[in-house]
C-alpha cells in the first residue's frame, strides 16, 4: 500500500474543513443569487468545522444527528481557500499545482488491479480547475452505475426545471359542486407528520387541509366528496424490481414516501397504495378541521364513510389551496446524501414534465438523455431505465460520472452546486457514515456518491489533495463478490487521490 495510506497525519486541519466545505463554499464565489436559496435545511450553513473536529453526525444535516436546530457557522468562502493558498474568488485551489498524470497512476493503478474489484472496473480522475482528465483507465465504458445514477438525474433535473423550481400538491373545488379533489404534483417528500427530521422544511399534507378548510368555510362549505388525481404521471407505478422495501410505488402522489414507519431516509416497509393512503390521511386532517368527507359526503344528510378515490380534475375547476416543496436544490441534496430512490424517480419524472416528455420511465429516459446531450457531455453507451439506479438496465461511464461532477463544481454552473454539497462525507454523512473509519486518511475529505447492487459497486465524488487541489473522481466495478472487500478497495482508490500530492 502505498506511504501516502498509512500516514493520514499528512491531512492538515485546513484539508479536512476543506474536504467537508470548500466545493459548497468555493463554488459560491460564482452568482450565489442564480443558484436558488443558500441554506437548504442547514446543509450548506452546516458545512463546517465538525469535519476537522472528527464529530461523526449533523453536517449536511439531512436527517444528521446534529444537536440544536442551528448548526455552527461554516468558515466563510474567503478563509477557506485562502487556508488552501488560493486567490480569494478561486473555486479550484487557484495556483495550487494539479497533480501529475503519471505520479497519480503510479499510486492508482496498483490499487485499481485489487482482486475485489472484480472483472470490470474503470476509473476516471478530472482536474476540476481545469477540466482536464489526470488519470484514466477504461473510462468510456459503460458499466451498470447502481445509484450514481442519480448523479446524472440530478444534474438533468437541476438543468432542466431549475434549482428554484417547487413541486406543488394542490386541493381544487369543481364549479357548482362540493367535489374536493386532492391533486399530487409529484412530491414524494410531501409530509403528513407533526415532526420529524424535514417536518419544517418539506410541504405539509397537515397545512394543506388547514388551508383548504379555510378556504371551504369561507365558501360555506363543510361537507365535500373528496378523490384525488394523480394522472400527473403515466406508465408502470411498479420498478422493475418489483416491491421493495428501497421504494414505494412510483406515483404523483404520496406522504412521507409511503414508508409505514416514522422513518425518512434507508429501507422501510411501504404502502401498496401511496395515494390513497395519503389521500385517506388527508381526509382525516380534513376531519379535524370540521370538514366531513365522503364520496357522497352530505347526500341526503347521510355522511358516506368510505375512502376517497381516484379521479382526475377538470381544467374547470378553482383552486381551494396548496403547499411547495423545498426547491430542488435542497431535494437534490437529501436525495445524493441517503440514496433517496423516491426522490431520484420524481425527480426524473420532473425532468420529462419540464422537458415536454411523458411523466414515465421511458419518457424520463429520453429527458435525460436529452439534458445531458445539450450539455454535451459524454453519452455512449448510456442508458437510464430509471431515476434511482436500481435498475440493473442501467448503464454510464466513469467518463460520463467524472464530467457531470466536474461540471456540478464548475463556477460557471451555480444552478449545480447541489450536486456536490449534497454528496455523502466520508464518515460522517450519510451513505459514507460508516464507511470511513476515523483514522482513514478520507475521512472528512473524500465526498462522494456510493453505488451498490449485487456485484456492482461504484463511487463517484470530489476530493481536495494535499496540495489544495479540487480533483473529481469515478471509480466503476462489476462481477464483484464480496461488498466490503470491493467498497473497502474504492475507499482506499479515493483516499489514494486526497493523499497523493503526486507532482
Amino acid at each position: 500500500m502505498p506511504a501516502a495510506l498509512r500516514a493520514p497525519a499528512k491531512l492538515k486541519t485546513w484539508q479536512l474543513t476543506a474536504g467537508a466545505a470548500t466545493v459548497g463554499l468555493a463554488v459560491a464565489a460564482g452568482a450565489v443569487a442564480a443558484a436558488g436559496p443558500w441554506d437548504s435545511s442547514g446543509q450548506r450553513t452546516a458545512e463546517r468545522d465538525w469535519a476537522a473536529s472528527q464529530e461523526a453526525g449533523g453536517g449536511t444535516d439531512h436527517g444528521g444527528r446534529t444537536s440544536g436546530r442551528a448548526p455552527a457557522a461554516a468558515p466563510s468562502a474567503p478563509s477557506v481557500l485562502r487556508g488552501l493558498g488560493a486567490p480569494v474568488g478561486s473555486a479550484h485551489g487557484g495556483s495550487a499545482p494539479a497533480p501529475d498524470g503519471k505520479a497519480l497512476a503510479g499510486v492508482l493503478d496498483p490499487l485499481l488491479k485489487d482482486k475485489a474489484l472484480g472483472p470490470e472496473r474503470s476509473a476516471v480522475v478530472i482536474d476540476a480547475g481545469t477540466g482536464r482528465r489526470v488519470y484514466g483507465k477504461g473510462g468510456g465504458d459503460a458499466l451498470t452505475p447502481a445509484s450514481t445514477t442519480k448523479i446524472a438525474t440530478a444534474v438533468a433535473a437541476l438543468t432542466s426545471a431549475g434549482a428554484d423550481h417547487r413541486i406543488t400538491t394542490k386541493t381544487v373545488i369543481e364549479p357548482d359542486s362540493k367535489d374536493v379533489v386532492l391533486v399530487g404534483g409529484g412530491d414524494p417528500t410531501l409530509t403528513a407528520r407533526k415532526d420529524g427530521p424535514y417536518s419544517d422544511s418539506a410541504a405539509s399534507l397537515r397545512e394543506l387541509a388547514q388551508d383548504t378548510a379555510r378556504a371551504l368555510k369561507d365558501r360555506g362549505t363543510d361537507k365535500v366528496n373528496l378523490s384525488y388525481d394523480t394522472s400527473l404521471y403515466t406508465g408502470e407505478e411498479q420498478h422493475p424490481i418489483g416491491p421493495n422495501e428501497n421504494l414505494t410505488l412510483v406515483s404523483a402522489l404520496m406522504a412521507d414516501e409511503g414508508r409505514l414507519d416514522d422513518s425518512s431516509s434507508g429501507p422501510a416497509p411501504r404502502s401498496g397504495d401511496p395515494a390513497g393512503d395519503a389521500a385517506k390521511k388527508f381526509a382525516e386532517l380534513l376531519e379535524e378541521q370540521g370538514i366531513e368527507t365522503g364520496a357522497d359526503a352530505g347526500a341526503k344528510g347521510k355522511k358516506d364513510e368510505r375512502d376517497p378515490g381516484p379521479s382526475k380534475a377538470s381544467d374547470r375547476a378553482e383552486s381551494l389551496a396548496k403547499v411547495e416543496s423545498a426547491p430542488l436544490s435542497a431535494l437534490v441534496e437529501r436525495m445524493l446524501t441517503h440514496s433517496d430512490n423516491d426522490i431520484a424517480e420524481a425527480l426524473a419524472r420532473q425532468t420529462a414534465l419540464a422537458s415536454k416528455e411523458p411523466a414515465s420511465f421511458d419518457g424520463a429516459d429520453r429527458a435525460i438523455n436529452a439534458q445531458l446531450k445539450k450539455s454535451q457531455l459524454p453519452l455512449k453507451g448510456t442508458k437510464f431505465a430509471d431515476g434511482s439506479g436500481l435498475d440493473r438496465a442501467d448503464r454510464s461511464s466513469a467518463e460520463l460520472l467524472s464530467a457531470l461532477l466536474a461540471r456540478a463544481a464548475d463556477p460557471a454552473h451555480p444552478e449545480l452546486r447541489s450536486v456536490v454539497t449534497g454528496l455523502p462525507v466520508a464518515g460522517f454523512t450519510g451513505t459514507l457514515v460508516d464507511r470511513y473509519p476515523k483514522d482513514s486518511p478520507g475521512t472528512g475529505v473524500v465526498r462522494a456518491k456510493t453505488g451498490t447492487l449485487t456485484g456492482v459497486n461504484t463511487l463517484a465524488g470530489t476530493v481536495v489533495d494535499t496540495d489544495g487541489r479540487l480533483l473529481v473522481f469515478a471509480f466503476m466495478t462489476t462481477g464483484t463478490t464480496g461488498p466490503k472487500a470491493a467498497q473497502g478497495a474504492l475507499d482506499r482508490m479515493a483516499s489514494a487521490v486526497a493523499t497523493c500530492g503526486c507532482r
